[in-house]
């Protein structure tokens, strides 16, 4: 016998009691009457079927935890949803529109949300763990693939580390790029009122390896955040993961930060290998310059990229990190 097909508000109802029965007695999804009025609010965190939602016009009011209604997609950080109001919890009904969204691939690589209606992408990084340009770029062509504009924050300048002299150069090249670069100290405060003030009416997301300080410059931002603050093995000086979701924090002024987990939340693999190279600034234009259009950049003949290189124009580093990444993201 086939199964019997259900409408959309039959495999909600279902979701939802099974969803109840899931829920400790003392702490029963709220029923339709026992709800408020509908309103607006952001997704402050989401943990499996539940998320915390703040007011974007409250930035100080704490959250409220909310159980999602089935069937409305996967919220994450920054999304804006419809929820009503409830004791103890409220229920999310529906889930608004994103101007944009970061992806992640996953397992399968599948894209799968981030972060939500974000503007601006923060790469930040540190003389310590140690900078490594690959990296930062992966961060950067990410952020281009999806309509974002990304800015470097170089977070504990009051350190001198071995590594130091390594991130001035990559500081330098990133500048010639056209990259805005903040120079803050999570420590000492140094440059946070800058870096606030670019923030100001925007909503960013920290992205960055693990250990260079996200969780410390969001303490900085939000003094009333008491985020978590790793610190980094003193073994191999790398970093410590200490935030396992995405968390939005709304500035006074407007505008807010997602503080995103570390490096492994971001990959390449979901999207089409032939347009990573559109991720790269200075190696975008050159494209369609080439000889053959199938050029793989490496070692054919009039190729506009290799040209570009050799007259100075194209930095060697960034070259190498477009090949590396073509060799490590895509397998096929």
């Amino acid at each position: 016998m086939s199964k019997r097909n259900l409408t959309l508000q039959q495999q909600r109802r279902i979701s939802e009691k099974r969803l109840r029965e899931a829920i400790d007695p003392a702490e029963q999804l709220p029923a339709d009457e026992q709800l408020g009025v509908e309103q607006i609010g952001a997704v402050y965190a989401r943990y499996g079927q539940q998320a915390d939602i703040i007011d974007p016009e409250q930035p100080t009011a704490p959250p409220k935890r909310c159980y999602l209604r089935a069937n409305l997609g996967s919220p994450v950080a920054g999304d804006r949803v419809v929820w009503r109001d409830g004791t103890p919890y409220g229920v999310v009904t529906a889930l608004m529109p994103r101007h944009s969204v970061l992806e992640r691939p996953d397992h399968n690589n599948q894209p799968r949300p981030v972060a939500a209606n974000i503007d601006l992408v923060c790469v930040v990084i540190a003389p310590e763990p140690e900078p490594h340009g690959n990296l930062i770029d992966r961060f950067l062509v990410a952020a281009r693939l999806h309509d974002l504009e990304a800015i470097l924050v170089v977070n504990k300048t009051d350190l001198d580390t071995p590594h130091s002299d390594e991130l001035d150069s990559l500081i330098e090249l990133y500048r010639k790029l056209g990259y805005e670069v903040y120079p803050v100290s999570a420590k000492t405060g140094t440059g946070i009122a800058a870096l606030t003030a670019r923030l100001h009416g925007n909503y960013g997301i920290l992205a960055g390896q693990s250990g260079v300080g996200k969780s410390s410059l969001i303490n900085h931002l939000f003094p009333d955040i008491d985020a978590r603050v790793g610190e980094l093995s003193t073994q191999r000086r790398k970093g410590k993961h200490t935030t396992t979701a995405s968390h939005l924090y709304l500035l006074p002024e407007g505008g807010g930060v997602i503080d995103s987990p570390g490096i492994r939340e971001f990959g390449l693999g979901h999207l089409p290998s032939n347009n990573l190279i559109e991720g790269f600034v200075e190696l975008r234009p050159l494209l369609g310059q080439c000889q053959f259009r199938d050029c793989s950049h490496t070692q054919e003949p009039r190729c506009a990229i290799i040209a570009a290189l050799e007259r100075g124009e194209v930095d060697p580093r960034r070259l190498a990190s477009l090949r590396h990444m073509e060799q490590t993201v895509f397998t096929r």
